[in-house]
């Protein structure tokens, strides 16, 4: 057993005793060492090796907190899951993407962050990989940032409206409520990054656009920031049409999870279909995220895993 007693500036300690000690109990949790605070002194008790790992979060916490970054419960296992990628907590978790009502959104895993430079660097971008790894959430947000800073004249949300088990001709309503449903995850995310009046206003502009990738047929694109979510669903023809409406000035970005596929067993998917075809091409991008980049529940990361190593090792069992 080892014992490490550690002097932790007063901003650092007022965050790790807030808040019913919620700080202390996640660095216990991650590290798998004791965390006591008394006053201005953090004790550390437990095996040599979680000692050490309790150790580097806490220096990682203290040079988010001396650069001005707000730590709380959720930060000590982003700072971990960085640390535990050989990178630095500061040079992902400072990059903030979006402000909005004393919220920030930015990269919380080493891959969100790769992510997020890719978006940055080139035209077209695709993130693909698992539930709850940011992909559609931070596009957005850098979309709406995007739009602040005249970057853009408009952002254009789509998805596919895909039959996972449900028929749109039984929903009711005219067609904008039939689709609705598959829309509502984008306009969840807008709301997060957006006053309600505001976006309410872009809309009405013509700034802001949720639609089915149907009605993107026909059209040519510029000045826009067009995100294509839940690309799994396209067909090959569908991407294709999707990825010639690129316009002068704008920005493409993709996400999809490749073993989420909605799609009848005998059609292919435009999203696995173009990570063959556009491999390798200038100016597009492909960020792949890992089990390891979920950021929602603790649980969804291993529900995550757990589908993954079932895939993995086959179905065992008839089922």
């Amino acid at each position: 057993m080892a014992r490490l007693k550690l002097s932790v500036g007063n901003e650092l300690a007022a965050e790790l005793g807030g808040d019913r000690d919620a700080m202390l109990q996640a660095l216990r949790e991650r590290s798998g060492a004791n965390a006591y605070l008394r006053g201005n002194e953090l004790t550390l008790d437990g095996d040599d090796g979680a000692v050490e790992n309790a150790r580097l979060v806490v220096d990682e916490l203290a040079g988010l907190v001396r650069e001005g970054v707000s730590v709380g419960p959720q930060t000590v296992d982003a700072v971990a899951r960085v640390l535990g990628e050989d990178g630095k907590a500061l040079d992902v978790l400072h990059d903030v993407v979006w402000r909005h009502r004393g919220q920030k959104v930015a990269p919380k895993t080493i891959g969100q962050k790769r992510y997020v430079d890719a978006i940055r660097a080139n035209t077209v971008t695709f993130g693909i990989g698992p539930a709850g790894t940011g992909k559609t959430y931070l596009a957005i947000a850098l979309a709406v940032a995007a739009l602040q800073e005249r970057e853009v004249a408009r952002i254009i949300l789509t998805r596919p409206a895909v039959e996972a088990g449900e028929r749109l001709g039984f929903l009711p309503g005219d067609l904008l409520a039939k689709v609705d449903p598959y829309l509502r995850p984008l306009f969840d995310a807008l709301h997060d990054m957006l006053d309600a009046d505001r976006l309410a206003g872009y809309m009405d502009k013509g700034m802001v656009e949720v639609a089915p990738l149907a009605f993107m047929r026909g059209r040519t694109l510029n000045d826009s920031f067009i995100i294509l979510d839940e690309a799994q669903n396209t067909s090959p023809e569908q991407m294709q049409m999707f990825l010639t409406r690129l316009g002068f000035g704008s920005r493409v970005v993709v996400t999809g999870d490749d073993t989420q596929i909605d799609l009848p067993r005998d059609q292919r998917s435009g999203l696995v279909h173009v990570m063959r075809v556009l491999e390798g091409v200038p100016d597009i991008s492909f960020v792949r995220f890992s089990d390891a980049d979920v950021v929602r529940h603790k649980l969804v990361q291993r529900i995550v895993n757990a589908y993954k190593v079932h895939a993995e090792n086959g179905p065992g069992r008839p089922e």
